[in-house]
């Protein structure tokens, strides 16, 4: 044999020998030539035979599908094992068949099809044809599923996220597949709706501010502002889950693709006939709807409300809260104050459907006409008295008593005390009433001092002896003449000098109605006297002592 062929020759034996004893760990091809006992008996060629469980044959929830002449792919994973056998596998080819042809889907970004057949800690695995896939339970669906169960072994599409050979991790998602025919789709449907439409959608979710309604394959959310002309406070109130309703299409985003509905807007509009209908001055009966801190909203009719600010609620009850003069769903008498139709405002008022109690009071008690009502308060400038129609009046201090200061008078009155006075003065626009209590008895001051003027000489009594001077008493009329007024002499100025009852002279230095007072002094009176008798009797320039001129009075006096 010559040396050409017996290279020949070797190439032949090495290339028979490297096919005779193929390489453990890859994947070759195999006949099935029979099955028994749940196991497929499959010849591998190089006069080698392996078993591998029908099982190996099966996808999730499938039943194997082999039988006797199918070639099929198995993993070679030793020539020859304790019973002379090739050791063979077929879930090892398939996931070797697998990644191969996942790794190219991966690397396109293209679906691969696959089946959930089972439930870990975070999530689910799923079957991709040979190789096994974690698929996080955020990406099952596109919104959170409580039960997987109906999805357990059914052959979907599934999109890979993320795979790692070497280590044998793939991560998969439901929900990627689910968001991209769903983004498909809402385009479509959101091509086809225009704003204005009017179409049919049923009620998906409400929540408190609206209601979202599918309209096929696209949500649109009704907020609870365009359900109804009218007040609604929750959507509930007039739409039910499931319930089909007419809306129409108020706006489309074309960045968002959110979609606004409306349900109002296919109603005529009731603002349209308000000026009309509730012409200024006029009364209307209405429903409180809402109570707030600054008023009541009352329902004219559906869709046409009006407010009630709390001023405009009661004549008398100025600081109190709405809530404590109406309630919730309580039919009123009102009156239209004003109408806004650009800001679609009613304002109305509560308490001008009933007649201003000032305007009443000033009506059946003219000034001068005698009242009775019960103290409600006592301040330090008066009393408050109750009246008819729930009113106060007020009595001054100072028309309290003709006696007495009005610090001291008020202290006689108590809180439910009852009181008689007149009435004084009336200020409907004000709102004020003013009452007097002295205005009912006799003034004695006035009658007493009735006459005497300022620089006439009186004469008084004595009534009581101080040290700060002496109390005199005139008609019935109490005064006081100070220490310094008791004499023109220093040394004559001592209030012990009188008597009770001693009738003195005086000189009225003031007549004051306020303090109810007369101002009297001795001393006045004589410096009066002494220059009346120098300017009849002389001067003292001239020579004459003052006892000279006085001697001449007194002796002019006598004759």
């Amino acid at each position: 044999m010559n040396s050409k062929a017996m290279d020949e020759f070797e190439a032949l034996l090495k290339e028979s020998f490297e096919i005779d004893t193929p390489e453990e760990g890859t994947v070759v091809k195999g006949k099935v030539i029979a099955i028994e006992s749940g196991q497929a008996i499959i010849d591998v060629g190089y006069k080698m035979e392996g078993r591998i469980d029908i099982k190996e044959f099966a996808d999730p929830g499938e039943a194997p599908r082999i039988a006797v002449g199918d070639i099929v792919e198995v993993f070679l994973d030793r020539v020859e094992n304790a019973r002379g056998e090739a050791q063979i596998s077929r879930e090892k080819a398939r996931r070797e068949e697998a990644w191969d042809r996942l790794e190219k889907a991966y690397e396109s970004e293209t679906r691969v099809d696959g089946a959930i057949f089972g439930r870990v800690k975070g999530g689910f695995t799923v079957d991709l044809g040979g190789a096994v896939a974690f698929l996080p339970g955020s990406q099952v669906d596109v919104r959170p599923v409580r039960d997987a169960g109906p999805l357990m072994g059914m052959k979907q599409p599934f999109q890979i996220l993320k795979m790692d050979r070497r280590r044998g991790n793939i991560v998969v998602s439901r929900r990627a597949i689910l968001e991209e025919s769903r983004a498909e789709q809402r385009a479509e449907v959101i091509g086809n709706l225009t704003e204005g439409q009017t179409v049919d959608g049923v009620v998906k979710n409400i929540t408190e501010y609206g209601a979202f309604v599918d309209l096929g394959g696209v949500d649109g959310l009704l907020h609870v502002t365009d359900m109804a002309w009218r007040r609604v406070n929750h959507p509930s109130e007039i739409l039910n889950i499931g319930e089909t309703v007419k809306v129409q299409v108020i706006k489309i985003n074309k960045d968002t693709h959110r979609i606004s509905l409306g349900m109002k807007q296919l109603q005529s509009d009731p603002w349209d006939a308000v000026e009309k209908l509730y012409a200024l001055g006029t009364l209307h009966k209405g429903r409180v709807t809402n109570i707030t801190d600054y008023g009541a909203f009352v329902e004219l009719e559906a869709g046409v409300e009006g407010l009630v600010h709390v001023s405009e609620m009661s004549w008398t009850k100025k600081n109190v809260h709405p809530g404590k003069i109406v309630s919730t769903s309580q039919e009123v008498d009102v009156m239209v104050l004003e109408i806004d139709s650009v800001k679609r405002r009613v304002s109305l008022g509560l308490k001008q459907t009933q007649r201003n109690p000032w305007e009443v009071f000033a009506e059946t008690h003219p000034v001068g006409s005698q009242i009775e009502g019960e103290v409600k308060n006592i301040t330090e400038f008066g009393l408050f008295v109750g009246l008819d129609g729930d009113i106060d009046g007020m009595v001054h201090l100072s028309d309290l008593s003709w006696d007495q200061r009005g610090e001291e008078a008020i202290q006689s009155y108590r809180k439910g005390d009852t009181v008689t006075a007149a009435v004084t003065e009336v200020d409907v626009e004000k709102e004020r009433i003013s009452l007097s209590v002295k205005a009912l008895g006799a003034d004695n001051f006035s009658e007493a001092v009735d006459g005497v003027k300022r620089g006439e000489i009186i004469t008084v009594a004595v009534s009581a002896i101080e040290e700060g001077g002496v109390e005199v008493e005139y008609n019935g009329a109490k005064s006081f003449i100070r220490r310094s007024d008791l004499a023109r002499d220093r040394g004559d100025q001592r209030p012990e000098r009188f008597n009770l009852g001693d009738k003195i002279d005086v000189r009225v230095t003031a007549v004051d109605p306020k303090t109810r007072k007369l101002g009297l002094s001795i001393k006045a009176r004589e410096i009066a006297e002494e220059k009346e008798a120098v300017e009849q009797y002389g001067s003292s320039d001239s020579g004459a002592s003052l006892g000279d001129i006085l001697g001449a009075a007194l002796k002019g006096d006598k004759s």
